[in-house]
């Protein structure tokens, strides 16, 4: 933009600091003159805002438009926008779906921040959306002494196995009760969507009455097309609790298989799935990931590895989350029974492996979570492989032994943990729709080079219901608490959809893991206190 059209939408836009980037500022913009204001001309945002990713001095603001617009926004410390700073942000265009977003740095850390998004048509500069509002809550600086206590919630699986937006039932009603609980994020454990899982107008209910779904024409079918996948995230966000929570809670997005297909690797074969006529894997992949990186309100790496899921965001001085990508780098589903790592039992990877470590070693936080897109001690089955053994879509390989197949990467992770000394590491995470607590204790392992660790499962967020499922014993994984239906895709329901939500304790330093249902209910509860290397 050359300094006539800048000082033009610093005009339009009205009074305060307009930034294009953090210290670039045009001070004293005049008044703002008459704007064209009837509502079926102004720009729309017909999938509200998010934020996510955050840190102490930052996040990332996200949006979509209905045409093609300029994003603008102005933040504040104060709910009155009181000494309000603009910003400038990217142009939305068709090429990413009319979706956008800012990365809004240079943040007063440990701060609430209230912002407000503005598009600008790009047809008639003068014509300007009404202004959304959002919310955030920044972590504090490490070394702050201001410290307050930290909460955050977590859980996966949205929209999955058919069960959509059923607005007679509510919508999905547990992003209402995510936000209620007022966290300083939301972390979302993958599968964001349910890209294979046709959403139909009305399911059958075992008492004879009907579930009705909103249906969309890209929810009708499973996604190939570029535009079938964007089209399950705009589906998503057509419910107003999930807009509602997302303008007031950060999130921090990770993904898993069903943002392409189910169960997806390198042996993934669709040859004999009649819903697609796309069968080629890497192409729905490459699909898949657009829509993701577009619709998802996470912080992008530079051109050395654009598509990079797994990231570090710290949030203080009680804790370091490190987000894993436990679909991108694995190799092909398999029996799982290698006896040594190599390329068909990678799962995590090497170079993700040694990111995570050295994170691990370097952190200086109280408490260090490892947010994980799948369970490390649960039996997760896809299907029989050419000689009718069973093949293996987490970790676990049905075999109580030894370590083999992906095992041995994460024993050798687990193992360099405690040769470090690296205590206070929780995991979470998703998957497989229902609730638990597991705590992993050598005494009980066949490899017990490692700290005894907990690992706290959730979800499904609004989706069928499943499981409980298979332990397996490598690990020494004991199942200290488990709920779920016990049936296969149980309807959304109070005991069948759960979350989990996390406190911890600025003056104890203790965690404090809870897991609850769609009513908000806690259904077990555990207190963790901090350990010193």
């Amino acid at each position: 933009m050359d300094r006539r059209r800048f000082l033009h939408a610093s005009t339009l836009l009205g009074g305060g600091a307009l930034l294009t980037s953090p210290g670039l500022r045009a001070q004293g913009a005049p008044q703002a003159p008459a704007l064209i204001t009837r509502d079926a001309m102004r720009p729309q945002l017909p999938h509200g805002i998010q934020s996510g990713d955050p840190i102490a001095d930052g996040a990332i603001i996200w949006t979509r438009a209905d045409r093609p617009a300029r994003l603008w926004l102005d933040w504040s410390t104060t709910a009155s926008f009181a000494n309000a700073q603009r910003v400038r942000g990217p142009h939305l265009l068709e090429d990413s779906d009319f979706t956008g977003r800012i990365d809004l740095r240079g943040l007063p850390a440990g701060q609430e921040i209230f912002y407000r998004v503005v598009l600008q048509d790009l047809r008639n500069e003068r014509v300007l959306s009404e202004p959304m509002p959002g919310h955030l809550r920044l972590p504090a600086a490490f070394g702050s002494r201001a410290v307050r206590d930290l909460r955050f919630a977590w859980s996966g699986d949205t929209c999955g196995q058919g069960w959509g937006i059923n607005e007679a039932w509510g919508g999905m009603k547990i992003y209402e009760q995510i936000r209620r609980i007022n966290p300083d994020f939301f972390l979302h454990s993958g599968d964001t969507i349910y890209a294979d899982s046709p959403i139909p107008a009305e399911i059958a209910l075992p008492d004879g009455s009907l579930w009705r779904n909103l249906v969309t024409e890209q929810t009708s079918k499973v996604a190939e097309t570029l535009d079938e996948y964007r089209g399950r995230y705009r589906y998503n966000l057509m419910d107003a609790n999930v807009r509602r929570m997302a303008a007031q809670v950060p999130q921090i997005w990770q993904w898993d298989d069903h943002e392409v297909t189910n169960n997806y690797s390198d042996s993934k074969d669709l040859s004999g799935d009649a819903r697609y006529t796309e069968k080629n894997i890497p192409l729905l992949v490459a699909r898949g990931t657009r829509a993701f990186q577009e619709y998802a309100p996470m912080r992008r790496f530079g051109d050395a590895e654009s598509e990079r899921v797994y990231r570090h965001l710290p949030q203080g001085p009680l804790l370091d989350v490190f987000v894993v990508d436990m679909r991108s780098y694995r190799g092909p589903n398999s029996a799982n029974l290698q006896t040594e790592e190599n390329a068909a039992s990678a799962f995590l990877g090497r170079p993700q492996i040694a990111w995570l470590l050295d994170g691990l070693k370097r952190s200086k936080a109280v408490w260090k979570v490892i947010a994980a897109d799948m369970p490390i001690g649960l039996h997760v089955n896809d299907g029989k492989d050419a000689e009718g053994r069973d093949k293996w879509e987490a970790i676990a390989n049905g075999d109580d032994g030894a370590p083999r197949g992906r095992e041995l990467e994460i024993a050798r992770l687990l193992s360099e943990i405690k040769r470090h000394r690296l205590h206070n590491i929780v995991w979470l995470t998703a998957d497989v729709h229902y609730t638990a607590a597991h705590f992993f204790d050598p005494a009980q392992a066949k490899h017990t080079d490692f700290l005894p660790f907990w690992e706290f499962v959730s979800g499904p967020l609004h989706a069928g219901g499943f499981g409980p499922n298979k332990a397996d014993g490598t690990f020494g994984m004991q199942v200290v608490y488990q709920k779920g239906p016990g049936v296969a895709n149980a309807a959304p329901a109070v005991d069948t959809q759960f979350f989990g939500q996390v406190d911890i304790d600025a003056k104890t330093r203790a965690m404090t893991v809870t897991l609850k249902d769609l009513a908000g209910t806690a259904l077990f509860s555990k207190t963790l206190a901090p350990q010193r290397g």
